[in-house]
């Protein structure tokens, strides 16, 4: 079986983007997708695709052996298929059909792991309480990984805005759509471009065994978010519905994450250190 230098399995907003980074960096890139029809376009990219399914054990048995894998496998509701499915079984299945094939190992997880909620500074030591169910799966994926045998770097992302990610959120702005939810709760984003760099550099770094939190420079409310995205935007003022719970069912504060480590072992400088420097480009 032939050797990538990596292997992507989750090709979607940021899976894809690493994947076209390493593509021009000159590396053989194999890519995973669940469609015959996406495959064809990835292959049209200069990809090399694979059509599997990380709960079709069988189907994976067609991945490559490659230098580093990037484990970034979304979750996407319109399959039927369950959160800890998708997340903890099809990992599972993963790592069973690739053992021995991958030197190193970059799985996303998230913050959500942590269940900090009152505005608590958090980083890689802090305890990992998550108060819901999706937080709980992401650390026990973490987990598998953690209790294998491979050699390993956990990214935790904020949560990851860019180009075509604020979509929902530029259109509720210029409506000028109620936002519900505590306006002084804590956001912490990271720009994708710096979420890209930071795979990279954890594939290129000698590191192992890591676990490091990807989040930009400061943490802000989502008063000041949603007040910089309308200036940006030339919309209204945003109305806030404190006692209404947001998207999440959330009304209270929520943790502040610190990147020192990220800064320290793979980006000494973001790209988009804030959202001051982020949105304009998000939205431009």
């Amino acid at each position: 079986m032939s050797v990538f230098d990596r292997l992507v399995v989750g090709c979607g907003y940021l899976g894809e983007r690493v994947a076209t980074l390493w593509r021009e960096q000159g590396l053989r890139v194999a890519v995973t997708t669940r469609s015959a029809e996406r495959a064809e376009r990835l292959r049209a990219a200069g990809f090399t695709p694979v059509v599997c399914d990380v709960l079709d054990p069988a189907s994976l048995a067609r991945l490559p052996a490659a230098d580093v894998l990037l484990h970034a496998v979304g979750f996407d509701r319109s399959t039927g298929q369950s959160q800890r499915e998708v997340a903890v079984t099809g990992l599972k299945n993963l790592l069973a059909a690739t053992s021995g094939r991958i030197d190193k190992w970059i799985p996303i997880s998230s913050t959500s792991v942590y269940g900090q909620r009152e505005g608590e500074l958090v980083d890689e030591d802090s305890p990992t309480l998550p108060t819901r169910e999706n937080g709980q799966i992401v650390l026990d994926a973490e987990q598998v990984v953690r209790e294998s045998s491979v050699n390993w770097v956990i990214l935790r992302l904020a949560g990851i805005y860019g180009p075509q990610r604020l979509l929902a959120r530029i259109r509720d702005r210029r409506e000028a759509i109620p936002v519900a939810g505590n306006p002084d709760a804590w956001l912490n984003l990271i720009h994708v471009r710096d979420c890209v760099a930071a795979v990279d550099q954890a594939a290129k770094r000698p590191l192992g065994h890591e676990i490091i939190l990807v989040a930009d420079d400061r943490p802000i409310t989502r008063r000041e978010y949603y007040e910089t995205l309308a200036k940006l935007l030339q919309a209204p003022a945003p109305e806030f519905l404190p006692d209404q719970p947001d998207a999440k069912g959330d009304r209270g504060r929520n943790k502040r994450c610190h990147n020192a480590k990220l800064h320290r072992l793979l980006l000494p400088e973001l790209l988009f250190p804030t959202i001051g420097q982020g949105l304009p480009d998000a939205i431009a």
